[in-house]
């Protein structure tokens, strides 16, 4: 037994050294001898910091910092100091390693970057009560070394690659926050293929059923679509080498997750997404001054051939992206009747659009460096907005990472990026925020518009501002930026503690009258009866007299304190545990926190209105005990990041004999008689009860929407197959409420 062990050990030893030697050969001929040494002293400390701990796989725990480093130089490119830090990465906070230690024995800066990482370890803590400042501690490292970031995504990048050893629930918070947050940051870093390998192995794990349909319809297909693609192929590479330039060219599947994406919201099956690929062309120009002529050159050889789509060019050569992706996009039609887009990249392009912000200082005449630097300002601009909670920062941060871009020129000619969907306004604070607060209309290509109007690529803006002009709430309604929200939030706040001012006057006078004193635990007492959640709402909404005073008569007076006449409202102090014991009341057909119970509460969210079959998860929520949604739930990558800490492992048990409502929506052929062989399938032979049942038509084709009770996914899958097969038919699918469209 223990000559088994110790071969297994000389194996795992073998096995290490081997994972070193590549991580070795990854790293750039340019690294200088120190720096070999302080990766070979960073590899000793991790070994030896790490002997004793194991990855729930099994494997010896650091490997796992070597393949993270593997990752920051082979497909990040990123420099020997981040290889050392993502060896380090775990030391300090896993092992009997200080962080004076690492300094010692490396340097300021590297200690600095262990720091970093360290400071946003809590963000993999699944317990913890509070994601959402987990996630604000992480963009926060923004502000001090970039390369945190980066080392942060590629230790995610392993985690996601290594999940399979985890159990289904924690596979499902960590999938659904890699989608929120860490998929958004690789894409906005410039790093695609590590941004769509995120996204297709988070979707391996909340959706595995359609993942592997869309994987085996990939792979079913490969034969047929590698013949197209070198049809397609040969006259362009014929025609490029006429005209003499130099190129790479190849066809690339696209991801699985943008392809599940196009199916879900566009209603589009697999069979009908034209674009499961793209043709790459791959430059290598005499020069960077012939770049952009020589992208050009070959788009015009491209339109010779086959015939463009004049609304799909997509030129990132004149305005690159924030994160500095340049590429020229075209899309064509083939000789066989399908479009088929082509990216139009130098070699320099081609390397920062893969390994993202790190190939940026490689090729800094670059413009892009600019872009960048412009972007990680602004950025910097709305993390170090106070004023917001957690989660609205993250949310801000969020809609700044995965926006499109649109580029808008001010009055003398000078050109702005904003978010697709930005207005006039959003404009304005751009510009300054003076000029934002004081803002009441814009001149759009010389034509007046209101400050709600959304701008366009292209457009040319002058703002009209009046110093009489304040912001007002209505404004957050409509402007998208990060930074004009954080500039309004931040000013309707100081408006807010101005008239709080007089509200309190006002309030202190009358609590005189009453003899109440306005000690801090009355005030409470008073926002708690009124459900206000602070001070300075309570004396807000008592000097725009929204509050009716006169309602503080009723309460009991005793020495100047108050009693309140009936229970305050006050969020429940009890911990979760204790508020799912006091739920539980009725008959459970769902296995609760790895617990069967005859008593527990629960309601289904009518957001999804999950059925007996479902993959689902508990939710606690405040007020209305727990709700029971489906792990592909709209909301459930939001309340799977933000609020890890309440959601409660669920999944049905043997069910009784219990309905439950879902919906369906039918498309088809109209024809008589139709509509009665549909309720005679649900209620003749398969004596279901229907809620609800609609139908519209035009032009010969007719939608219907059932509300019918089901027992579970089976029997549902069974009504589906049988409806499907009805002549005049087209599609059958299951919608999740009344209300949906």
């Amino acid at each position: 037994m223990e000559a088994g062990k110790e071969i297994d050990l000389e194996a795992e030893k073998k096995m290490i050294l081997k994972e070193y030697r590549g991580l070795l050969r990854s790293l750039r001929k340019n690294v200088s001898l120190q720096e070999k040494k302080m990766v070979r002293a960073a590899f000793e400390l991790a070994m030896e910091s790490h002997k004793d701990m194991r990855r729930k796989s099994g494997e010896p725990y650091v490997l796992h910092p070597i393949r993270v480093a593997k990752i920051v130089t082979e497909e990040m490119g990123l420099d020997a100091t981040s290889v050392i830090c993502a060896l380090l990465h775990d030391t300090v906070e896993d092992t009997e390693v200080t962080l004076e230690e690492v300094q010692h024995t490396f340097n300021v800066e590297i200690a600095k970057i262990v720091d970093g990482l360290t400071k946003i370890s809590g963000v993999f803590d699944l317990n913890s009560s509070i994601q959402a400042e987990n996630f604000r501690k992480l963009l926060l490292t923004l502000n001090d070394d970039i390369r945190v970031i980066l080392i942060k995504l590629a230790d995610r990048l392993h985690n996601m690659r290594t999940l399979d050893s985890l159990r289904r629930d924690k596979q499902l918070k960590i999938a659904n926050e890699t989608l929120f947050l860490y998929a958004p940051l690789a894409h906005r870093m410039g790093l695609y293929a590590i941004k769509t390998e995120m996204e297709d192995l988070a979707l391996k794990y909340t959706e595995p059923d359609l993942y592997r349909e869309i994987a085996t319809k990939l792979q079913d297909t490969k034969k047929e679509r590698t013949k197209f693609i070198a049809d397609f192929i040969r006259p362009l590479k014929e025609e490029l080498e006429k005209r003499g330039f130099a190129f790479d060219i190849y066809g690339r599947p696209k991801s699985i997750y943008s392809i599940f994406h196009k199916i879900k919201n566009k209603g589009v099956p697999f069979e009908e997404i034209y674009d499961l690929f793209a043709i790459r062309i791959i430059l290598k120009p005499a020069s960077i001054d012939k770049e952009k002529s020589d992208c050009w050159g070959v788009y015009s050889a491209i339109t010779d051939i086959y015939h463009p789509n004049p609304d799909r060019l997509r030129d990132w050569l004149s305005n690159p992206k924030t994160n500095g992706y340049e590429a020229l996009h075209t899309t064509v039609m083939s000789s066989t009747g399908k479009w088929v887009e082509i990216q139009i990249r130098t070699e320099r392009m081609h390397e920062i659009a893969e390994k993202g912000f790190a190939a940026h200082w490689k090729y800094k005449e670059g413009s892009s460096e600019n872009v960048m630097d412009e972007w990680l300002e602004k950025i910097r601009g709305v993390l170090s907005n106070t004023d917001n909670t957690a989660i609205e920062v993250v949310n801000d941060f969020k809609h700044e990472l995965f926006s499109e871009e649109i580029f808008v020129f001010t009055p003398k000619g000078d050109l702005k990026r904003l978010r697709k969907g930005a207005t006039a306004l959003d404009f304005a604070f751009e510009i300054h925020s003076g000029v934002g607060k004081k803002c009441i209309g814009a001149k759009v290509n010389t034509k007046l518009v209101p400050l709600s109007h959304i701008m366009k690529n292209g457009d040319q803006v002058e703002i009209l501002t009046s110093n009489k002009q304040v912001p007002n709430e209505d404004w957050l309604n409509f402007v998208v930026t990060a930074k004009a929200r954080a500039v309004i939030k931040q000013s309707l706040k100081e408006d807010k503690k101005t008239a709080a001012v007089d509200g309190k006057e006002a309030l202190e006078r009358k609590l005189k009258q009453l003899k109440i004193e306005p000690s801090e635990s009355n005030i409470i007492l008073i926002m708690n009866y009124y459900k206000l959640i602070s001070p300075l709402d309570l004396y807000f909404n008592v000097a725009h007299k929204k509050l009716d005073l006169t309602e503080l008569s009723k309460f009991d007076v005793v020495g100047g304190k108050i009693k309140l006449p009936k229970p305050a409202f006050a969020e429940s102090k009890e911990s979760i545990d204790d508020a799912v014991k006091k739920t539980l009341q009725k008959n459970a057909e769902l296995l609760i926190m790895g617990e069967s119970s005859d008593k527990i509460d629960y309601k289904f969210a009518p957001c999804c209105n999950p059925i007996p079959g479902d993959d689902v998860f508990g939710f606690l929520t405040i007020n209305e005990g727990i709700k029971i949604h489906r792990t592909n739930c709209p909301n459930a990558v939001q309340l799977m990041s933000k609020y890890a800490y309440r959601i409660i492992k669920t999944k049905w048990t043997k069910q009784h004999e219990i309905a439950f409502l879902t919906g369906i929506k039918l498309t088809g052929i109209d024809d008589v008689g139709l509509v009665n062989k549909i309720t005679n399938i649900i209620t003749g032979q398969m004596n279901l009860n229907m809620r609800s049942i609609s139908f519209d038509s035009e032009d010969g084709v007719f939608e219907g929407k059932i509300m019918v009770y089901v027992a579970d996914t089976e029997q549902l899958e069974d009504l589906t197959a049988r409806l499907t097969a009805l002549d005049g038919i087209l599609e059958v699918n299951r919608f999740d409420s009344e209300d949906s469209d």
